[in-house]
C-alpha cells in the first residue's frame, strides 16, 4: 500500500514537472523574464518651430524625471519617498507611498522633467527600483511672444493647443525603449542581449510668422490696450500677395513656459475663434459691391440726410455720428456715412450683396492651420429680415472672425484676389531636410483690379482726412478703413460696450502687409476705431518701416541734410540686414567684430544726429557661416541658453541641450568647421552654480 502510494506521489510530481517545464514552460518563462527585466522607455525629442527667418521659436532641454518598479522597490518604498519628499516637498510623501505600493504595477512615474540638479540630492543607485531617465522638456524662448499661435504640450509632450496641437503628429516622433536587466541585488543595467530601439525624433516645423513683427505688434498692442483702458485687443497681418500670416498677437497674452496655469479661455486664439459684428470695416463690401456692378461712380452725389435716416418699416432710424448733406459716395466712405452706404445697398440688391460678402470670404472657414476656426455668421438672402439689406450695409446683423476680415482686405490689396491664409511654411526632417513645404493658394477673383485700386483709393481718403486721420504718419503712406460696433449684452445692443477696429494696409500705392487691429470695449480715449485702434496700426507700421528692409530702401522718407534723423534700431538684426537699414537712411556704417549679429551701437538707438553720420555697429561671436555646406561653431559659453539657441540657428547648426540657465560647456571647440546642420551638444547650469564656480 506504502509503495503504492509513494509511486502515486512520483507520477503526481512528474506530472506537475511536465506541466511546469513543458506544458506550461512559456509562461513561467514569462513570469521570471518580468522577474528580472524592465522596460524603460527612451523619449523622442520632439520638433523644434521657427519663424519664417529660421530663428528659433520653441526647442527643447534636458530634464529628469523620476520613475519606479514597485514590485522590485520592496521596503525601500518608505525610504524612497521621504527622499523625493524632502526635495519635492513634504505634502507629496503620501502620493509617493501610494504610487510605490501599486503592486499589480510595473512602472509609475514619480517626478516628471525636474531639473537635472536634484540628481545630486537623490542618487537614485541608492534605492532598490528606482528609476532615473532624461527627458526632454519643452521650452519656449520668448515667453508670451505669440503665446496662443504657438500653444503648449502635455506633461507627455502631447500638443494641446495652437501650432502644438494641429502639428502634434509631425512635431512628436516615436518614443523607443531599452530592457534593463537587474542583477541579484536588484540593480539594473543594460545587456547586449536584448535589443535597444532608438527614438526617432520629431520633425521640425517652420512658420510664416516673422519673430520681429510679432514682437512690435504684440508691444504697441500692450501699450493701446493700456492707453485705452480697454478689455482686452487683438491683431492679425498678413502678406497680402501670398496669404502669409506675419503675425497674430492676442492681448492679453499666456506664456506657455508656465502652461499649468493657463485656463481654457485664456489660450483660445480668438482672432479664428471668436465672431465680431465687424461695423463700418465691413463697407468694404457694399462699396466693392456697388462698383464692381457698375451701379454707382466714386463722384455720384447722395443725400445724407443731415445724420437722421427714417425707413418705412425701421423700428429705429440710421443715424451717422456727424450731420452731413450731399456727398459723393467717395466722401461717404472716407466720413464712414451709414445713410448714404443704407442707400447704396438698396440699389446694389440683396443676391449681389450675399454673393459679395461670400466671394469675399465671409461665412467660410478661412482653413488656416490651427484648431477653432469657426465659420462665422452670413445668412442666405432667403433668411433676411426687411433690415437686414441696410444694415448689413454698414456692418451688422453679420458675424466674422478678425481673420475673415484681414483676408477680405487682403484680397483688396492685391488686386481683387482672395488668398488662402496659412501659417505653416515648411516641415523639415531633424537634420532640417525639407519634407513639404507649402505655397501660396488663391481661392478666386474676387472683384476687378479697377474696382480694388479705386476702393482702396476711398481708403487712403480715409487716413488722409476721414475718420483715421490717427493712423497718419511720415514713415510710410497708410489705407485703410475704421470700425465701431455695438455689443450685444443680454440680447440687445449696449449704448456703452463696443468693439473699436481698424484695417489698414501699407505702403497705400503698394501693401506689403495688412493689418487688423480690434479693442474690446476702449474706455479712456474713446470708443471710436479711429481713436482707439488707428493709433496702434501707425505705431506698429512706423517700427516695421524702419527696422525691416523690407520697406527700408523704398518707404523710409528721405530728409534734407540740414535735418537731424533719429537712429533706428538695429541691434539683434543679422549685420548684413542692419547695414541696408541705415544706409537706406543715409548713414555712413563702421563695424567692429567678427561676428554676424548686432550687439551695440554708437551712437544709440533713437539718438537724432545730422545724416550722414556714422553708426559703429559692434558684432558678437565668430563669423558664422563659410563657403558651401560649412559652418563655423561660435563660442556659446558664459552665454544664456536662449542666447546660445538663438546664436547655433543663426549658424545652421542643431543643438541637443543638458539641464538649464547658462552654458557651460559645448561638445564642440568654438571656432571648428563642421557641416551645417550637426548637433552641438551644450550644457547648462543654474546661473547660481555658474557663479560660485567662478568664485
Amino acid at each position: 500500500m506504502l509503495k503504492v502510494a509513494l509511486l502515486v506521489f512520483f507520477a503526481v510530481v512528474a506530472a506537475k514537472l511536465v506541466q511546469i517545464q513543458v506544458i506550461d514552460s512559456a509562461r513561467y518563462k514569462e513570469i521570471a523574464r518580468k522577474q528580472y527585466e524592465v522596460r524603460v522607455p527612451l523619449l523622442a525629442s520632439r520638433g523644434n518651430i521657427y519663424d519664417r527667418n529660421g530663428r528659433i521659436l520653441v526647442s527643447n532641454t534636458m530634464a529628469v524625471s523620476y520613475a519606479a518598479d514597485p514590485k522590485v522597490v520592496g521596503d525601500d518604498a518608505g525610504k524612497i519617498a521621504e527622499r523625493l519628499s524632502r526635495v519635492f516637498g513634504e505634502s507629496k510623501r503620501g502620493e509617493y507611498l501610494a504610487k510605490l505600493r501599486k503592486k499589480n504595477s510595473r512602472f509609475v512615474w514619480l517626478e516628471r522633467r525636474v531639473n537635472p540638479q536634484t540628481s545630486s540630492r537623490i542618487n537614485a543607485k541608492d534605492f532598490d527600483g528606482l528609476i532615473e531617465t532624461e527627458e526632454p522638456k519643452r521650452i519656449y524662448h520668448y515667453d508670451h511672444v505669440a503665446g496662443q499661435v504657438l500653444g503648449f504640450t502635455d506633461i507627455d509632450n502631447n500638443g494641446l493647443s495652437g501650432i502644438e496641437l494641429t502639428f502634434d503628429k509631425e512635431l512628436r516622433g516615436e518614443d523607443g525603449y531599452i530592457i534593463m536587466q537587474r542583477d541579484g541585488l536588484g540593480r539594473k543595467r543594460p545587456t547586449v542581449d536584448y535589443p535597444r530601439f532608438e527614438p526617432k525624433n520629431g520633425n521640425n516645423v517652420v512658420l510664416t510668422l516673422d519673430l520681429d513683427y510679432q514682437s512690435i505688434a504684440e508691444e504697441e498692442l500692450r501699450k493701446g490696450v493700456e492707453r485705452n483702458n480697454a478689455e482686452s485687443g487683438l491683431v492679425v497681418m498678413l502678406e497680402p500677395k501670398s496669404g502669409e500670416v506675419l503675425a497674430m498677437a492676442s492681448y492679453p497674452g499666456i506664456n506657455p513656459n508656465r502652461h499649468q496655469i493657463i485656463d481654457a479661455a485664456a489660450s483660445r486664439n480668438r482672432i479664428i475663434t471668436d465672431v465680431f459684428e465687424p461695423g463700418s470695416v465691413f463697407k468694404l463690401v457694399t462699396a466693392s459691391a456697388a462698383l464692381e456692378y457698375n451701379i454707382v461712380t466714386p463722384e455720384q452725389k447722395f443725400f445724407a440726410e443731415n445724420g437722421k435716416y427714417i425707413v418705412k418699416g425701421r423700428p429705429a432710424p440710421i443715424t451717422d455720428v456727424h450731420k452731413y448733406g450731399t456727398i459723393s459716395f467717395r466722401d461717404a466712405m472716407e466720413l464712414s456715412s451709414n445713410i448714404v452706404m443704407a442707400k447704396v445697398s438698396d440699389l446694389v440688391g440683396a443676391e449681389r450683396m450675399y454673393t459679395t460678402a461670400r466671394n469675399f470670404g465671409f461665412g467660410i472657414p478661412t482653413g488656416l492651420e490651427l484648431p477653432g476656426e469657426v465659420n462665422g455668421q452670413l445668412k442666405k438672402p432667403v433668411q433676411w429680415s426687411r433690415t437686414t439689406l441696410n444694415t448689413m450695409a454698414y456692418g451688422y446683423e453679420v458675424g466674422v472672425t478678425p481673420l475673415q476680415l484681414a483676408a477680405a482686405y487682403g484680397a483688396l490689396a492685391n488686386g481683387g484676389t482672395l488668398m488662402r491664409p496659412f501659417i505653416l511654411k515648411q516641415v523639415l526632417n531633424e537634420h532640417n531636410e525639407v519634407l513639404s513645404e507649402i505655397r501660396s493658394q488663391a481661392i478666386r477673383k474676387v472683384i476687378s483690379k479697377q474696382t480694388a485700386d479705386t476702393v482702396r483709393s476711398f481708403l487712403r481718403g480715409v487716413v488722409e482726412k476721414g475718420t483715421a486721420t490717427g493712423a497718419q504718419t511720415k514713415a510710410v503712406a497708410i489705407a485703410g478703413k475704421t470700425g465701431t460696433s455695438r455689443k450685444i449684452l443680454d440680447g440687445k445692443y449696449s449704448t456703452s460696450s463696443y468693439t473699436a477696429s481698424f484695417v489698414g494696409m501699407f505702403p497705400a500705392e503698394d501693401p506689403h502687409v495688412v493689418c487688423l487691429v480690434m479693442l474690446d470695449n476702449p474706455k479712456t480715449l474713446g470708443y471710436y476705431g479711429g481713436v482707439a485702434s488707428a493709433p496702434i496700426v501707425k505705431g506698429i507700421a512706423e517700427k516695421m518701416v524702419t527696422t525691416s528692409t523690407t520697406f527700408a530702401q523704398q518707404h523710409i522718407p528721405t530728409l534734407s541734410d540740414k535735418e537731424r534723423v533719429a537712429t533706428p534700431d538695429v541691434r539683434t538684426l543679422e549685420l548684413d540686414a542692419a547695414e541696408t537699414v541705415l544706409s537706406s537712411l543715409g548713414f555712413r556704417v563702421e563695424t567692429s567684430g567678427e561676428g554676424t549679429v548686432v550687439l551695440k551701437q554708437t551712437p544709440a538707438p533713437g539718438v537724432k544726429v545730422p545724416k550722414g553720420e556714422t553708426v559703429t555697429l559692434a558684432t558678437t561671436g565668430t563669423a558664422a557661416t563659410v563657403a558651401g555646406d560649412y559652418t563655423i561653431v561660435p563660442d556659446l559659453r558664459g552665454l544664456s541658453l536662449r542666447r546660445a539657441l538663438n546664436r547655433l540657428t543663426l549658424a545652421r547648426l542643431d543643438v541637443r541641450v543638458e539641464g538649464s540657465g547658462t552654458v557651460t560647456a559645448q561638445s564642440v571647440r568654438a571656432g571648428e568647421q563642421v557641416k551645417v546642420g550637426t548637433r552641438i551638444g551644450v550644457r547648462c547650469e543654474p546661473k547660481n552654480l555658474v557663479a560660485t564656480a567662478l568664485l
